[in-house]
């Protein structure tokens, strides 16, 4: 399968094949060298490669196939707890435990999970970025034993590829690009920009399927509603003041 930014997809199926233990350490070394705030490097991950442990996570990603099927599940986390303690031991006194201060670890723990995945890629692996990361923190939290000033910020799947599926679509460039100053979406720029997206056959399913008007009522009353989003921004801050990063 040919490896480019440009050419990459989501990989869901994977062959039985295991990841070599050193060629997975290399892959996660050499991603350390995406940018990190303040050379800082606030991130862990923890890497799940036991049946008894996927099968405890998987629910904890409503049962999403990949957990289990993958031969390698990574947990990338927000990591305060390191460095934090390491200042303690040099007799400095750290000020970590803020909202500031886990944007900035899950700003760090986002640029080296793509660098990462770029490199699995690369090396003909295939990856499925995990969205329900956020959506059960503490479950995650507990089953990993997650110490104080971490937090689960994504979860990838990799493996070798057991499939080759079609690209999903994207939207022109012109949706997300301003130049000097954002410069906000008339009506006329927003048909232009879903166009395509709301043409697709599989869309216009999703419409069908769930009996709506259009594709935007999927997204906001089936797949991502203001009821379940409220709730899991609630266990959200709920992880993150057990955590110490809200008081």
């Amino acid at each position: 399968m040919e490896t480019s930014i440009v050419t990459r997809r989501t990989i869901r199926k994977y062959k039985q094949e295991d990841i070599p233990a050193e060629k997975l350490d290399a892959m996660l070394y050499q991603a350390s060298r995406a940018a990190t705030m303040g050379n800082m490097q606030l991130y862990s991950v923890v890497v799940t490669r036991s049946a008894e442990m996927k099968e405890k996570l998987s629910p904890l990603h409503f049962n999403q196939p990949m957990v289990k099927g993958a031969p390698v599940v990574l947990t990338f986390c927000a990591d305060f707890n390191r460095f934090t303690k390491w200042c303690e031991l040099r007799n400095a006194q750290p000020g970590y435990d803020n909202v500031l201060s886990w944007l900035n670890a899950v700003s760090d723990t986002l640029l080296y999970v793509q660098a990462f995945c770029s490199l699995a890629e690369a090396a003909g692996y295939g990856t499925c970025y995990l969205g329900t990361t956020l959506y059960n923190p503490q479950g995650i939290i507990d089953l990993l034993k997650l110490p104080k000033l971490t937090f689960p910020v994504a979860t990838i799947t990799v493996g070798v590829p057991d499939e080759c599926p079609e690209q999903p679509d994207r939207l022109p460039h012109l949706a997300y690009i301003h130049e000097e100053t954002y410069q906000d979406y008339t009506p006329n720029q927003l048909d232009i920009i879903y166009y395509l997206k709301e043409q697709l056959e599989e869309n216009q399913k999703f419409v069908e399927v769930n009996k709506k008007e259009n594709l935007a009522q999927v997204f906001t009353d089936c797949r991502y509603t203001k009821k379940d989003n409220e709730a899991m921004s609630e266990g959200l801050l709920a992880a993150l003041k057990a955590q110490g990063f809200l008081r």
